[in-house]
């Protein structure tokens, strides 16, 4: 018998534990688009789902532990790619993105969510865990190509992937037009080249870097030195 232990809102899925979080998840969802994320609370979750109150707080303990649950969920819809290639990895993921974010109930979750994040330090920190989990999920993508010799070495697969997916966000939720296939291409494309050119190196790397390839070798410099010396008093005698 296993002893592992599950976090919060992860109990292995089956049976009635399987419908109880399905059946609070989708309330919770339910309840953020109709209401918000400041309205959002356990006795309303409850109450839509058809649970006690005690069966939420035994698992996610707090509305910022749902949300984050809800938030991880929904996006599991968008699968990391494994296509054999850096670009086509990045444009799979960058249609996955687009197709999520056309469904308006899932750009009214995440629009909540970052409002709240401006006034509220709970919401805040279940942004960033979010986005910090989704990352780290996603960069395995570009520690693949690291591995097969695609990107240099050092670069920062976190940052890659958040570069993929700027632009969806900076579209919907600060120009707040559509996501539509041209910006797929666009984020895809812009995204490779820069992580090709090492745009993303980690600057410590970066900085080892041109110290191992821009440094002299002992005697080098005098080397050079004597060289354009020479060069001077020749040019001196035949001048």
């Amino acid at each position: 018998m296993s002893t592992a232990q599950h976090p919060p809102g992860r109990a292995r899925p089956g049976g009635r534990t399987a419908r109880t979080r399905a059946a609070v998840l989708a309330a919770a969802f339910d309840e953020l688009g109709d209401k918000g994320f400041a309205a959002l609370t356990m006795e309303g979750v409850a109450q839509r789902a058809g649970v006690h109150q005690a069966t939420i707080y035994r698992r996610w303990r707090t509305v910022e532990g749902l949300v984050c649950a809800l938030l991880t969920e929904r996006s599991g819809s968008v699968p990391v790619p494994d296509t054999g290639t850096l670009c086509g990895d990045l444009r799979t993921l960058a249609r996955g993105i687009g197709v999520f974010y056309e469904d308006a109930r899932n750009r009214a979750m995440i629009e909540a969510v970052v409002s709240a994040a401006a006034r509220d330090p709970r919401a805040e920190e279940v942004l960033r865990d979010f986005f910090d989990d989704r990352l780290g999920v996603a960069g395995v993508m570009v520690r693949r190509a690291v591995d097969r010799g695609e990107l240099p070495p050092g670069t920062d697969a976190e940052a890659v992937v958040g570069a993929l997916g700027a632009p969806f966000y900076y579209r919907m939720l600060i120009v707040r037009r559509p996501v539509d296939l041209e910006l797929v291409e666009q984020a895809t494309f812009a995204t490779y080249a820069a992580a090709k050119a090492g745009a993303y190196v980690r600057t410590g790397e970066a900085q080892s870097g041109e110290a191992r390839t821009g440094s002299t070798q002992p005697g080098q410099a005098e080397t050079g030195e004597a060289q354009a010396g020479q060069a001077q008093t020749g040019e001196a005698r035949t001048g």
